[in-house]
Formats: structure tokens, sequence, C-alpha cells
């Protein structure tokens, strides 16, 4: 009997010691929490007011996070305070331009004299201010700050005189829409017609003289497949820009988002697109007022169709359910160039075949819309009037040719 005890015995003290170890490693039990109302102790554990998690955040009682710390970020790259002194190692030097004579007679923007620092930008370069030698661009509403080359600065002198300089302040221009079904025109027209060169793939540009463009609009319009899209008479301030535009929204459906909880069990997500064309034109005229140079942005968009897709969206009521959504087949025409001509000849530029600028149907006020199928020759017409903005007269016909065609 003896003998079978000892076994007992051993797991028994093996047991007691496997426990105290246990004992030794546990966490010592928390005191208990307090009721600040009562005074007595509670049974509901409550969290420490604050800890730190391992994102390196804390967390307050409410469960809000907090950062650790506010210090700003230790910067990578080697960062030193430099000399205290601008660097001239290109023979820079610093000049401020007073253009209050610009910026206070502008009132159609806030900040009219953003237009000059994108001007000097346009005409001198943008690698011209990001690269050695180091060079500053500044403005505000009374001075216009530059530090660079001499010759830079002669540069930023003459375009901050075409801006602040009296004779070329609000000028009219007129700018005509028109499209031509076919680009037969150009047979009749080519005599009085002085290419320029376009840097833009598709696009032609001429001057004609002011005479001619008004014989050849009223030629054009005898054509049965003539349209003009609009005949603005703009007032631009010198170097600001002005817009021409008209859209409507077409609107589609773009996907499905599903809602298994409400009937039918999906709802279609709609997105629209801004169907028409907008016109930019921003010119700035020469300090003797005798040339123009001028940006012109184009851009037309048109959805030519919109092809249907079918989806699969089962639900418990109806598992072979079925619905459309719509991908949008679209045309976009995008121009922008900057064109340089003397004021006494106007400019016209033929986009070329693009989708059609047209007039809406007459229930939705004749707004300038791009039709949903039509094609047709783009051209733009612009003309400056000067201050008093009066179209010329016709004084002549022109030269006899092939009667025009469709």
């Amino acid at each position: 009997m003896i003998r079978h005890w000892k076994p007992l015995l051993l797991f028994a003290a093996l047991a007691t010691c496997s426990l105290s170890l246990a004992l030794a490693q546990a966490p010592a039990t928390p005191p208990p929490l307090v009721d600040s109302a009562s005074g007595g102790p509670t049974n509901s554990w409550r969290p420490p007011s604050t800890a730190v998690t391992a994102a390196g955040t804390t967390t307050t009682a409410a469960g809000n996070l907090q950062p650790v710390s506010t210090a700003p970020r230790a910067s990578i790259a080697k960062v030193t305070n430099g000399t205290g002194t601008l660097p001239n190692d290109g023979g820079q030097v610093w000049r401020e331009y007073d253009i209050t004579p610009y910026t206070l007679r502008v009132t159609s923007t806030n900040r009219p004299e953003q237009a000059i620092v994108d001007w000097i930008l346009r005409e001198t370069g943008y690698d011209a201010w990001h690269n050695d030698p180091l060079g500053i661009l500044c403005a505000n509403g009374r001075t216009l700050r530059v530090y660079h080359t001499p010759q830079m600065q002669d540069s930023v002198s003459e375009i901050v005189d075409r801006f602040v300089n009296n004779q070329t302040e609000a000028q009219a221009f007129g700018i005509r829409m028109i499209t031509i079904g076919s680009p037969s025109w150009r047979s009749k027209m080519q005599q009085v017609l002085r290419p320029v060169p376009v840097q833009s793939q598709g696009v032609q540009a001429w001057l004609l003289s002011k005479e001619d463009a008004a014989m050849m609009t009223a030629e054009l319009q005898k054509r049965s497949d003539f349209r003009e899209h609009s005949s603005p008479h703009l007032i631009v301030q010198n170097g600001q820009s002005s817009i021409i535009a008209a859209s409507r929204p077409r609107p589609y459906i773009k996907e499905v988002i599903l809602k298994p909880e409400a009937w039918p069990g999906f709802q279609p997500a709609m997105a629209q697109i801004d169907e028409g064309f907008s016109v930019e034109f921003k010119p700035l005229l020469s300090i003797d007022a005798k040339s123009i140079d001028a940006v012109v942005k184009c851009n037309i968009d048109q959805v030519e169709k919109l092809t249907s897709v079918m989806l699969d969206v089962p639900t418990p009521a109806a598992p072979r359910q079925r619905t459309e959504i719509q991908v949008p087949q679209v045309n976009s025409i995008r121009f922008a160039e900057k064109f340089h001509w003397p004021t006494d000849m106007v400019l016209l530029i033929g986009f070329g075949i693009v989708p059609t600028p047209t007039p809406a149907e007459p229930t939705s006020m004749k707004i300038p819309l791009v039709s949903p199928s039509d094609h047709a020759d783009l051209l733009m017409f612009v003309e400056n009037r000067g201050a008093g903005g009066k179209p010329p007269s016709i004084t002549r016909n022109l030269p006899p040719n092939v009667p025009a065609r469709r």
C-alpha cells in the first residue's frame, strides 16, 4: 500500500509547484473602483484616463485619439539656413514695378495683378523662373516685385508697360462663331486669305482685312449650310480673359448600387456630362496699340452615343433580375494657342470638321448647344473694334469666283 501512494504524493507536489508559479506570474489584482457619487466600491470596470496605443497615439476616457506629440516631423533632407542673402551669380537685380494704373481701373476681377504674372510667365517661359539663375516673381494689388537678370528685367518691363499704358484700356472685340456644312467655301475665299502658322494639328488660321471679312461673312450667309452660333460684342480689359460658353447636362446611368433592404434591391447611380462648347479669349495689345497678342482656347464636348450594358442584380424575390447602365462615347476637342496680328486685320481660325455647336429646339430658348450627331467646319472670326467698337462698313465687292456649293 505504501508503494502505491508514492506516485500520488509526487503528482500532488508537482501540481502545487505549477500553481505557485502561475500565481507568481499573474498580474496584481487592481484595487476596487470607488463610485464618486456614493463613495463606495462599484462593480463596473473603467478604462484608465489615458493609454498609449501601438500606433503612437493616446486614447482618452471618451475614446478619442489624441496625438502623443505635436513636435514637427524631422526632415530627411539636409537643410541649412543658407548665407542670408539672395544669390546673384547671374547678375540678378531687384526691381519693383508700380502696377496701380492697371489694377485700379480693372474691376471685373478681384486679383487683376494675376493677369500680369500670367503673361510674364507665358512670354518669358516658366523654366526661366524655376532654374538657375535664381528668379523671384510676385505681385499684389499695388506692386510687382521681380528679382532676375537685367535682360529678364527688360522683358518684364516691356510687358508691364503694355498693361499700365492708358492707350490700351478696355477694348471692344467682335467674336463670331460660324459653321459651314462643307469646307468647299475655301475655293472662293482663297484670294482674300493670308495664312498664318498654327502649331495645333488639323487647325488653320488666316488674316484678312476688315472689309474682306465683312464681305466674306455676307457671302457665307447665302449658303444653305451656314449657321451662326454667337456674335457677341465683347468689352475686354487688356490682358484679362472673356469666355463665351453654352452647355447642357447630359444625364446617364453610371452604375447601380445594391440595396437588398429596399425594393427592387438596387438603386441606379446617375451621372452627367456637360455637353456644349466654350471659347476663352485673352488679348494683350502692344504699347502702340497697333498689334495684338491673344490666347484663344476652345473646348467642345459632344456625347455621340450612350452604349447600354445589362447587369445581373439578383434578389431573393427576383433571382433573374437585370438592369441597364450606360457607357458614354464622347467626342472632345481641345484647342489652345497664342496668336499675334495687327489690330487693323481680322483673325480667322478654322478648327476643321468638328462637333457642331448648333441651336437647340425652339422650346429651349434657342441656347447654342452641341448637336448629338452633326459635324461641320467651325470658323471663328476675331476682330478688334477699338474703344468705340463700331463694326466696319462694306466698301467693295469680292472678286468673281466659283459660286458657293454644298
